[in-house]
């Protein structure tokens, strides 16, 4: 896994995604996705969830461009059109306002090629940066990084006691 860089808090990218984490137990993970398109965040309870969200935002805004379309299991290929209309409704200030109470993530996906995503995720509460090469790299990262913050909370709340 590659170091994590000091970057600063933004988001920087029309299809850039705030990830609230609120709670994890094991393979499940739940929050928010929220993104400058719609005033509601995206409730989740897993990965996948997270996964077609952000597809299907990427898809509407037709960025970033897919390298591949998604294939069904007949073989047939299947291309999206970018929606029209897709008009900002929340500023990157007012995104960046969301937080998960076990983490938050912001996740700018620049590429999408041989079917999955490339981009840098950035823990906004350590202020942290990665690059990514794929959709479960994203996934480890992240799941690495909540680990270590759930060891450090259990580590405080043991000196508390």
């Amino acid at each position: 896994m590659r170091l994590m860089t000091m970057t600063g808090r933004y988001i920087g990218t029309p299809n850039g995604i705030i990830l609230c984490v609120s709670k994890r137990c094991r393979d499940m993970i739940e929050g928010c996705l929220f993104h400058g398109y719609s005033k509601e965040g995206i409730p989740f309870h897993n990965y996948e969830e997270i996964i077609k969200a952000a597809e299907n935002l990427f898809n509407a805004l037709g960025f970033p461009h897919m390298g591949t379309g998604d294939r069904d299991i007949c073989g047939r290929t299947h291309t999206y059109q970018k929606k029209e209309g897709m008009t900002r409704v929340m500023k990157d200030e007012d995104l960046l306002q969301q937080h998960g109470d076990m983490g938050t993530f912001v996740i700018r996906v620049q590429h999408r090629q041989h079917s999955s995503w490339q981009g840098r995720v950035t823990y906004l509460e350590k202020d942290q940066t990665v690059y990514f090469r794929s959709a479960l790299e994203l996934v480890k990262i992240i799941d690495g990084v909540l680990d270590q913050a759930g060891q450090s909370d259990t580590a405080e709340n043991s000196k508390k006691e």
